[in-house]
């Protein structure tokens, strides 16, 4: 089976970040838009992509559903007129919902810590799971799985807070309007710098974590069970 097409990074990062800032900060200056026309403009550019990502890379992406739904409320809010504190309760509700699914599904046969710490794009889970079942080690490993599931839903709680906090901070003018328009701008610009960087930070160490862990139980090195190392070090020797 051909394996899915890796995901454009800079298309990532301009079609749903800079692109819609750019264009809800100065959309109805550059090309007189309303602030309601300007905001659908904005918000279809993350809307288009993540659709089109989807049936070009053939894969479904949970957490790029989630930023889908999540485009998809802050348009709701802006088109309908809510009353702008909701985008602080709908920034902090997808990662606080998140995190307690982490949780919940620990104790289930689908622990959803795997979707962030164990992608088979990222490592042989199937070769790990051979190893850890001959060296009879699969308990030792689920107690490590637990553990790294708690960093996981704490950097997904701490991403709630810090969503929460940035958001009622910055957008304070009413829905529908040019003014929450700039300032939706400036709350994703902040974001990346605030929340995804500390909560990133914590992803990590939990990722770094499980390896040194998984190396441990298993006696494989990185580079036979992370994805393409093998390859990657064969190509970085002189031939």
């Amino acid at each position: 089976m051909p394996k899915a097409e890796k995901e454009n990074p800079f298309y990532n990062l301009g079609f749903n970040l800079v692109i819609p800032i750019v264009l809800l900060s100065k959309g109805s200056d550059w090309f007189g838009l309303s602030p309601s026309l300007n905001l659908i403009i904005s918000l279809a550019f993350p809307l288009g992509y993540g659709v089109y990502d989807f049936f070009t890379r053939k894969k479904f992406n949970f957490v790029s559903l989630l930023g889908f739904v999540s485009v998809l409320l802050t348009g709701g809010i802006g088109l309908l007129k809510l009353p702008s504190e909701w985008i602080a309760i709908k920034e902090a509700a997808i990662p606080l919902a998140l995190g307690l699914a982490v949780l919940i599904s620990a104790g289930t046969k689908y622990p959803l810590v795997k979707v962030f710490l164990m992608n088979p794009e990222v490592v042989e889970r199937d070769l790990i799971h051979q190893r850890l079942e001959e060296k009879n080690q699969v308990s030792q490993f689920d107690a490590l799985l637990k553990s790294s599931t708690w960093l996981v839903a704490g950097s997904l709680f701490l991403s709630a807070i810090l969503n929460f906090v940035v958001a009622k901070i910055i957008v304070k003018s009413p829905s529908g309007t040019e003014a929450f328009n700039a300032e939706l701008a400036r709350m994703q610009g902040l974001s990346y710098i605030v929340i995804l960087v500390p909560c990133m930070a914590v992803m990590i160490f939990a990722m770094i974590r499980l390896f040194k862990g998984i190396k441990r139980l298993t006696g494989l090195d990185w580079e036979d069970f992370i994805v393409g190392a093998k390859s990657e070090e064969k190509e970085a020797r002189p031939t």
